[in-house]
């Protein structure tokens, strides 16, 4: 079995990810959607037909899974894992560079999805919360939930036994913006998902074609500042 942390598939893997274009088309697909070809040669800034070799490395490298469904082709990430990688690249390159302001709008940095989960000062600040008060325990590799962290995340309408089926039930994913660990896994994805389907959360619109993080942003509704606050004790800004 090779080692792909060997300097071939490393050097392979971190081409695919280095390519300007290639890039836009990961942090895009950040936001969890699966986007067309087309919609990820404009957020890109190129032409379909390169857009199409594009996409064809990153699915041939792992990055990218693609599914046909009629004449189209959706594109997503890979795996959970995948998106760990992106999120973390881009905090180390927030910090590799010279200070400069925040560039993205503090709608992104005050909360937005990486890939399935929630990120942002409200992904942090939920990470934090759970923890600090036990309703989170560690274990080998992530986080176990305690019999009050079990009720109290069930009252907001996340689905625990969805979220345990998932690879890893609760695992840290360092944050890009604010470089502390919000909540991924399965935990992480339920609650993104149970929160916007209650309209606690709702996403905010992109600027413009090439906006990467256009279904990204999402901000906290007045009814997720009291579910927030009532059933968490997390108040939100």
């Amino acid at each position: 079995m090779s080692d792909p942390t060997a300097p071939g598939p490393l050097a392979a893997t971190a081409a695919l990810m280095a390519d300007p274009a290639r890039a836009r088309m990961l942090a895009a697909l950040m936001g969890g959607d699966a986007l067309t070809a087309g919609e990820l040669a404009r957020i890109a800034g190129v032409v379909p037909a390169t857009a199409s070799g594009h996409l064809a490395r990153l699915a041939e490298g792992g990055l990218i899974a693609v599914h046909a469904q009629g004449r189209h082709r959706y594109h997503r990430l890979a795996s959970e894992e995948v998106a760990a990688v992106i999120e973390t690249l881009g905090g180390l390159a927030a910090r590799l560079a010279p200070p400069r302001p925040w560039k993205h709008g503090e709608a992104a940095r005050e909360a937005r999805l990486c890939w399935n989960h929630l990120a942002g000062r409200l992904g942090v600040a939920l990470h934090q919360r759970l923890t600090g008060s036990g309703w989170l325990t560690p274990i080998s590799g992530g986080w176990a939930a305690s019999d009050e962290g079990r009720a109290r995340l069930s009252a907001t309408g996340v689905d625990l036994d969805r979220a345990m089926v998932a690879s890893r039930f609760a695992c840290d994913c360092m944050d890009w913006s604010e470089r502390r660990p919000h909540l991924a896994g399965g935990l992480g994805r339920e609650i993104a998902s149970a929160w916007l389907d209650r309209g606690w959360l709702r996403r905010l619109p992109g600027t413009g074609d090439r906006d990467v993080l256009a279904r990204r942003r999402v901000a906290i509704t007045p009814a997720g500042l009291l579910g927030l606050r009532e059933g968490l004790g997390l108040a939100a800004a």
